[in-house]
């Protein structure tokens, strides 16, 4: 008979869950026991029995066979959220590189019940003639609180507690007495906290569109078939993504299913709440950081509950409890926000997938501007690939986009931060009564160097990355750590106008105060969106009219629909473009297709400038003729040459120590370890470097990069990293290894 044996973890309350223990699957259970079971074990001497979570099953044992001891049986009803959560937290620990306990609080966010908010009432115990003399006693003897009271429990048998103190002036010495005797019974009722203040307003639905019922029709199909498949929807800025994100929640809730939809920023939230709860009620909700504890874990509770069908939210509405979910949604794909920057370091889209296959699920994915991860496999096959090549609104048209040459703006003389034709065109507005949009691009702000006679920024000759200049003093590259001094003139062209390139909101909002004084401006950035409901706020009181310019970072450019919005201007694209970092090209094609989009989206026709010292740059004119088929191909062109992800599979080994002579032999001694096997399987190795903030906190950070294109070979380096690491403590006690895929 073959054997089985189940890789089990101990109930999650129990502290040390990250390792498992070996249990003999009896022939009777080989039916019943699969990865999520929750079975009962014999643990310990005293084989007391606990409750464990299968998280793997295998033929072969690590522990003794005959000492090995057996499942005893199966918990009722046990695939539940939670068992399927835990499966992938274990996934999470073998695929990402963490422990158990970090897979855990990922999957888990809200552990510690939060005391629930209570309701509390006042229940009248007595029939209704007993009511009658118990008022007419109290009038007599005078007890004025409780013949209030009792007078109002004959219109209504529960009075809530709030009420009873604070209108009837009823206080707890006159109630004791009352619920001693048995006429009045103090009740409480657990109310769950609910993020989502607005009334529910109904949407009438919207007739769609050929290509939108394409989409509609192919997922309904597969949906009726039992046939769960990722799909991505690519279509334009505008094309009516999200009419189509709620016919495919209508197809699953009506299943009996539930539905989890990821956004990107916290920004899109309201937004995109207004419009799913126009539509679906009270069955929705939200979850994002800015939920207090006791909000965030009573939308947990509910989910958990069944209360509700749609949970909408950044990367860790992913882990909502729905014990049916039948639909994962993720929008704007191509967010870096959906990658975990703390260990384990996952993205979302991966495991949305590894979740959809666990619980037999779909999942989409949509963007105007797809991942390449995403595309690539969508021309491979492995995504079912949709188009949406036309605005879904029937006068809207994509908005008209110019390039303006920063380098020939400072040949004519113009040194401030608006080009002549934005200018220009922002008085225009401004006259007429139509809003701007001016984006900064602050996310990829960097002390990066660059000419501004001809544009060039400076760059590693070895890892076609931008420098980075450190203390004013050298430029640095945080790939492979080449050094040089800061220059005084332009490497290229001798020029002397070179210099650290770099501008925030602030002193845009005030540039632009001083060349418009009379227009209304609204600045939306972390410093303006930090209290609670910043973001809604600004957004409110923009789409009503009440600022004539909007100034921001890319949380103003995502997904945002504004009808009277004609003009957006990307001040200074070359702020993402020339980042160290070698998805640069990518992210800025992506921030400059969205910020395009945010014009000209209803009937007023819409005009995009976008200011650049890199006019020819692919990434550049790709955005401005909103051409992803060709920004596509050349970078994946520049992918392939350096061997750099979807091309090939990327390890970033990050050493981290107090101690700096510790750091640099440690990375050293690793990286002459796994020397051997990196030559023999032909895995390129960079570094170790020291990482692009070298010391936070007194700690210094050391990189190695590892790329080949075979994702478990590099899994195999991680283990070999592990084991040599545990058996060199004289190295690796003062140093803390991290693991990041991309």
């Amino acid at each position: 008979m073959t054997e089985r044996y189940a890789r089990i973890i101990i109930d999650i309350s129990h502290e040390k869950v990250d390792r498992t223990f070996d249990y003999r699957i009896p022939e009777r259970l080989f039916e019943e026991v699969s990865v999520g079971s929750l079975v009962l074990i014999p643990f310990g001497k005293g084989n007391a029995m606990r409750k464990g979570y299968v998280v793997g099953i295998t033929p072969h044992a690590d522990y003794d066979r005959d000492k090995i001891k057996e499942i005893a049986g199966i918990v009722t009803d046990s695939v539940t959220a939670e068992s399927l959560l835990i499966s992938l937290a274990w996934w999470l620990k073998e695929q990402y590189g963490s422990t158990m306990n970090q897979a855990l609080k990922t999957v888990l966010p809200v552990k510690q019940k939060i005391k629930p908010k209570e309701k509390k009432v006042l229940r009248c115990l007595l029939q209704r003639e007993a009511l009658l003399e118990a008022w007419k006693e109290s009038e007599r003897k005078s007890y004025k609180a409780r013949s209030r009271l009792f007078l109002a429990f004959m219109d209504n048998p529960l009075i809530p507690y709030e009420i009873a103190v604070n209108q009837m002036n009823l206080s707890s010495a006159t109630l004791k007495p009352m619920i001693e005797k048995g006429f009045v019974s103090m009740e409480s009722e657990e109310i769950y906290r609910n993020p989502i203040k607005m009334k529910q307003s109904q949407v009438p639905r919207v007739l769609l569109n050929q290509e939108q019922q394409v989409i509609v029709d192919r997922f309904s199909k597969d949906y009726s078939e039992d046939l769960r498949q990722t799909y991505l929807i690519h279509g334009v800025t505008g094309s009516g993504k999200t009419e189509v994100y709620m016919e495919l929640i209508d197809t699953v809730i009506q299943d009996g299913k539930q539905v989890i939809l990821l956004i990107p920023e916290i920004a899109l939230t309201y937004q995109t709440v207004m419009r799913f709860y126009g539509r679906f009620g009270s069955r929705v909700s939200i979850i994002n950081s800015r939920l207090s504890a006791g909000e965030r874990y009573d939308q947990f509770e509910r989910a958990r509950n069944g209360d509700i069908d749609i949970m909408i939210g950044p990367r860790s509405a992913l882990f909502t409890p729905f014990a049916k979910l039948g639909l994962i949604l993720i929008d704007e794909e191509h967010e870096g926000a959906y990658k975990s920057e703390v260990v384990p370091r996952y993205h979302a889209r991966e495991v949305a997938e590894k979740r959809a296959s666990l619980q037999g699920a779909s999942l989409v994915l949509g963007s105007a501007t797809p991942s390449l991860e995403a595309y690539t496999k969508a021309l491979r096959g492995e995504y079912l690939l949709f188009l949406l090549t036309e605005r879904a609104k029937k006068d809207s048209r994509l908005a008209n986009v110019l390039v303006a040459d920063l380098r020939q703006e400072l040949k004519e003389g113009n040194k401030t931060i608006f080009s002549k034709n934005l200018k220009a065109m922002m008085e225009d507005r401004l006259e007429k009564k139509e809003q701007i949009m001016l984006f900064i691009n602050r996310r990829g702000y960097a002390n990066f160097v660059s000419c501004r006679s001809c544009g060039e920024a400076i760059r590693c000759p070895h890892c076609d990355v931008t420098l980075t200049l450190h203390n004013n003093k050298s430029l640095v590259c945080h790939y492979c750590g080449h050094t040089i001094p800061m220059p005084e003139k332009c490497p290229s062209c001798g020029s002397p106008y070179i210099a650290n390139f770099g501008v925030g909101t602030q002193k845009i909002e005030q540039m632009t105060k001083k060349m418009f004084p009379s227009a209304r401006t609204l600045r939306m950035d972390l410093d303006t969106t930090k209290k609670k409901g910043g973001h809604e706020e600004i957004l409110t009181a923009f789409s009503e009219g009440e600022a004539d310019i909007l100034i921001g970072t890319q949380m103003i450019v995502k997904g945002h629909d504004f009808p009277n919005v004609t003009l957006v201007g990307v001040l200074a694209a070359d702020l993402s473009l020339y980042t160290p970092d070698y998805r640069a090209a990518e992210r800025t094609f992506q921030l400059l297709t969205q910020a395009a989009g945010r014009a000209g989206r209803d009937q007023k026709p819409g005009d995009v400038v976008i200011q650049t010292y890199s006019p020819e740059h692919y990434a550049i004119t790709a955005a401005a003729n909103q051409d992803y088929p060709t920004f596509y191909n050349q970078e994946m062109v520049f992918r392939r040459m350096m061997k750099y992800p979807p091309a090939n599979v990327l390890l970033t080994v990050q050493f981290s120590s107090r101690n700096e002579k510790t750091l640099a032999a440690s990375a050293d001694a690793v990286t002459a370890y796994i020397s051997p096997m990196t030559e023999e399987e032909m895995v390129q190795t960079i570094g170790p470097a020291e990482a692009s903030v070298y010391k936070i906190n007194d700690i210094y950070r050391k990189i190695l990069y590892l790329k080949h294109e075979n994702y478990d070979i590099l899994i195999k380096i991680r283990d070999q990293i592990d084991g040599f690491s545990e058996n060199r403590p004289d190295l690796f006690d003062l140093v803390l290894i991290q693991y990041d895929f991309s």
